[in-house]
């Protein structure tokens, strides 16, 4: 069996190419800058872009299942790429936000309309999404800048995203399923800076700013930071549109996912990692 992993360097893909090599599997990892992935020496990488469809086909041949990244202009070529290579099995990487009625998902949309086995696989909120904006201040100066300090969050460790997608790759019996992913309670900012002190052993300070102050430093901050300030801040919606209250949505829209769900559990039969796992998983990010 080999499997193709698409989206191999970011948060979840590397976990998933870890997970697929614990559990003895041969992975191919698509990725456009081979020589940066930084991935196992038994890793086969390729050259590829998920939007450059002269590079996916041969990235799929003698693939047997493949991890999809979410590209959505594309996504219906490359589920058709599959079928046409073999690939029997496909689990893509979608949101809990499609669980919540929020919005619908093109890329799932092409899964199921494929033909071939699917499963979705639908986080919440990435407790990594924290990480590229909090941790050049705490390391700098033990302090996290940000609003919503007592907001209850919905947060996943990217391991766990990870753990459900391999196991829906490499078992039978998740055909047709769509897990809501998240950790096993509720977490705040405030609660999420501590646990990141508790981890460094450390006082980490936890400063509440505005949005607007917030939006100001992300925006100096450059990268990633920059780039999400005004969804992650509530400035926007999913839909790009301009948001029309404190986050955009309604209290009803969020509803659905303001408990913990039990799928990780159900699928991997453990519970989900916590937010202090996490933070210890990540702590050289933040020394």
């Amino acid at each position: 069996m080999k499997i193709l992993v698409t989206g191999a360097t970011g948060f979840v893909g590397r976990n998933v190419v870890t997970q697929l090599l614990q559990a003895g599997v041969e992975v191919r990892a698509l990725t456009r800058n081979p020589a940066k992935a930084n991935l196992p020496e038994t890793v086969e990488v390729v050259r590829g872009d998920l939007t450059d469809l002269s590079t996916v086909a041969p990235a799929l041949e003698g693939v047997t299942a493949m991890y999809l990244f979410p590209v959505e202009e594309t996504a219906r070529e490359v589920v058709a790429l599959a079928g046409q290579a073999g690939v029997r099995r496909i689990v893509d990487l979608s949101a809990a936000s499609v669980t919540a009625g929020l919005h619908t998902n093109p890329v799932e949309q092409a899964v199921e309309e494929s033909g071939l086995q699917w499963t979705h696989v639908r986080p919440c909120g990435f407790m990594a999404n924290m990480l590229q904006i909090w941790a050049p201040s705490v390391r700098a100066e033990r302090v996290v800048r940000y609003p919503f300090a007592d907001d209850p969050m919905n947060l996943i460790h990217e391991a766990d995203i990870a753990a459900v997608a391999v196991a829906a790759l490499l078992e039978d019996g998740h055909h047709g399923a769509a897990y809501t992913l998240t950790g096993p309670a509720l977490v705040t900012v405030r609660e999420q800076v501590r646990a990141i002190g508790e981890a460094l052993g450390e006082e980490v300070r936890y400063e509440e700013v505005t949005r607007e102050r917030a939006r100001e430093l992300m925006k100096a901050q450059g990268g990633f930071a920059a780039e999400s300030a005004d969804l992650m801040l509530g400035f926007t919606d999913y839909g790009g549109e301009a948001a029309s209250g404190e986050d955009g949505y309604s209290d009803q829209d969020w509803s659905v996912l303001m408990r913990p769900w039990p799928d990780v559990e159900k699928v991997t039969g453990r519970p989900a990692r916590t937010y202090a796992e996490w933070a210890r998983d990540h702590i050289e990010d933040f020394r």
